[in-house]
């Protein structure tokens, strides 16, 4: 992996194991060679990670949309930050950077960054792997709704494993270098019953 897309808040949220998270993280990607590939904001979660991997010496890319340029405080300290028209255009430039997708703690918009590259996996676009750091069990409701839909046969076990989740981003790493994409692209259902 020569690269992830990390994706998470441009809050630090309400504890301080959030923010220990996205250091931690940023640390390990740095000491791992590994770039980051982030939102390019300097506030919250998005800026510690950043700036984790930017003190270890670390490679980061921002991609940002103008119209969020100002708002979420540009990080003008990165290796490489972008500029782009669009947050769609935002989502598949870090999707063409990265080898795999990270979602930190965050709202709405790390929830729809994720699944969109968790969908795009299952449907065979590319194939990458994608995990959430559920940091104090953050993300514990989700995998459960996922096993949910899992179980009422609206996601497919054998595309189930596109997504894991973890609470140590050392476990999580190591996920992703032994990752397979599943074997069956076909998501759909041919049953008529």
């Amino acid at each position: 992996m020569k690269r992830l897309c990390v994706f998470c808040g441009s809050n630090p949220g309400s504890r301080d194991s959030y923010a220990q998270a996205a250091i931690q993280l940023g640390e390990l990607l740095a000491e791992q060679q590994i770039g980051l590939v982030y939102g390019g904001g300097k506030v919250g979660l998005m800026g510690i990670v950043a700036d984790a991997v930017l003190a270890k010496g670390g490679d980061v890319i921002g991609v940002i949309p103008k119209a969020l340029f100002a708002k979420e405080v540009a990080h003008i300290g990165l290796s490489d930050l972008r500029i782009v028209n669009s947050m769609h255009e935002r989502k598949a430039m870090m999707a063409d950077l990265s080898d795999g997708f990270i979602a930190l703690p965050g709202g709405f918009g790390t929830f729809e960054e994720i699944c969109e590259a968790i969908t795009w996996t299952q449907l065979g676009l590319q194939k990458k792997p994608c995990g959430f750091l559920s940091v104090d069990g953050f993300y514990d409701s989700l995998a459960d709704m996922f096993e949910h839909a899992t179980k009422e046969n609206f996601i497919r076990r054998s595309t189930s494993s596109i997504a894991v989740f973890e609470n140590d981003p050392v476990k999580l790493l190591e996920f992703f270098e032994n990752w397979l994409p599943p074997s069956s692209e076909k998501w759909i259902s041919k049953d008529e019953s």
